[in-house]
């Protein structure tokens, strides 16, 4: 059953245990990064004349435009694509080094300093926008980098604080931060920009990113052993259930034996379709709402807030019921890891692909958009912790170089989808979703292929291959 490298669990503390506090407080982190990140996605339709591929004003902007809370942009919908993408431009150069480097150095420092600067720089983007759209992209591409170090060196915390068994749990209640945070922002940046105006949307994210900085600098620890509020039967049972898996020194990176492994390159493609679909659906759904509905602003806020708030759900989900049948011996972590995935990645792409044809029906439209974002969150429990199954010791470097090339699709998703709204305005939706839902089938069918779960031989510690 391929549980030769778990161990039983001992009588330690539950869910009210400081591992799981910490897995909390990543989860706030995770929450105010994306809320920071996503929050652009629906106040752009309060700041600008269109966001509709026909050139149609918004109809929320009709009521802001005199309202000098609201200043409004004349942006095309090829320079809203640019911004939307310009978050992602430096993440590409910047995954790799930081989990090379959060192996190394203290992830403790990496994730505060780089939470402080998201936050610092999201109270900038109102009076950037004011200066011109070549600052409000300047500062997303720094941003984007910041916010990409949070989430990338906080995969290294793991290494050190989760036992082999309940992996699924707690990076699954780190991570599904990720979609709480633009439930939390889709659903309230309406009210603020009506009744506050779009400005303290960023001012408001910022400010509370840079509390958060506090607590995360206070109560964090980058190895239990130095902890001093964690208990002893903790303490002693996070260290011995990590004993065979991970090791105080450090080795050089085999780099070869990674670009030629299958295995490692089924979690890339895989990362590159999750990456495309989450960020064509997070950034573009309060845009589509608004071209086929055009409802007002807060009305757009609270329909597109409702797939993350499901997708949050199943997040949990995901990581209590593959933790659930791997400490039951119920399947194979194989078994588990592609089931999940194959959940995560054909439920969104046969939901998708009935979207254009559902625009008719309000309902069927809004449940539909829910399933093919809360249903890609299976994922979690399958393809995007796989890379600690088959590497513990470089997790932290290999998580970075998949995500690496998963953001790309990310990148490329915001930017073609961007294109072809201004290009293609008749069959414009049709194209997204239909090309989103054929990369999602692809890259499953090649991880279905070549997924592996077991620790490969390059991974091991007896193992000392080179550059």
């Amino acid at each position: 059953m391929q549980m030769d490298n778990q161990f039983p669990p001992k009588k330690v503390p539950g869910f009210c245990s400081f591992r799981y506090g910490l897995s909390l407080l990543l989860h706030c982190c995770n929450v105010l990064v994306m809320a920071q990140r996503t929050c652009l996605s629906l106040t752009m339709v309060a700041m600008v004349n269109s966001t509709d591929p026909h050139g149609l004003t918004n109809t929320s902007t009709k009521k802001l435009q005199d309202n000098t809370k609201n200043p409004v942009y004349n942006w095309s919908p090829e320079i809203q694509g640019i911004i939307f993408s310009s978050n992602l431009y430096g993440v590409v150069f910047i995954q790799i080094p930081v989990g090379y480097l959060s192996g190394i150095y203290s992830v403790k420092k990496i994730v505060g300093c780089a939470l402080f600067l998201s936050s610092l720089l999201s109270l900038f983007i109102p009076p950037a926008a004011e200066v011109g759209e070549t600052w409000v992209i300047a500062c997303r591409v720094v941003q984007g980098i910041s916010q990409a170090t949070v989430i990338t060196a906080q995969h290294e915390v793991w290494v050190k604080w989760a036992p082999p068994l309940e992996r699924g749990r707690l990076t699954s209640m780190s991570l599904s931060g990720l979609m709480l945070g633009p439930f939390i922002v889709l659903l309230v940046t309406g009210v603020i920009c009506e009744s506050l105006g779009w400005p303290m949307v960023f001012y408001i994210f910022g400010a509370c990113g840079c509390a958060l900085c506090l607590l995360w600098f206070v109560q964090f620890y980058d190895d239990p052993k130095n902890h001093p509020c964690i208990s002893i039967s903790e303490k002693e049972y996070i260290i011995s259930s990590l004993d065979h898996q991970v090791s105080s020194s450090r080795q050089s990176l085999p780099i070869k034996a990674m670009l030629k492994s299958l295995p490692v390159w089924a979690i890339t493609l895989s990362n590159f379709a999750y990456s495309w679909t989450k960020n064509t659906m997070l950034m573009y759904t309060p845009t589509f709402i608004n071209s086929v509905f055009h409802v007002n602003v807060r009305e757009n806020g609270l329909l597109s807030a409702l797939p993350y708030l499901f997708a949050w759900i199943c997040d949990i989900l995901a990581g209590q019921i593959s933790d659930f049948f791997l400490t039951r011996n119920i399947f194979s972590i194989i078994t588990i890891r592609k089931l999940f995935t194959t959940l995560g990645f054909l439920l969104p792409a046969i939901f998708s692909a009935c979207l254009p044809y559902l625009t008719s029906s309000f309902h069927s439209t809004v449940i539909f958009l829910i399933l093919a974002s809360a249903t890609s969150s299976f994922s979690l429990g399958g393809v995007l912790i796989n890379a600690l199954d088959i590497a513990p010791r470089y997790y932290g470097f290999l998580k970075a170089f998949t995500s690496f090339i998963g953001i790309t699709g990310a990148l490329i998703s915001s930017t073609l989808t961007g294109l072809i709204l201004s290009q293609d305005p008749e069959s414009a939706w049709f194209k997204v979703f239909f090309l989103m839902a054929a990369i999602n089938v692809i890259s499953l069918i090649f991880y279905l292929v070549f997924g592996k779960a077991e620790i490969q031989d390059w991974a091991k510690e007896r193992q000392h291959t080179r550059f």
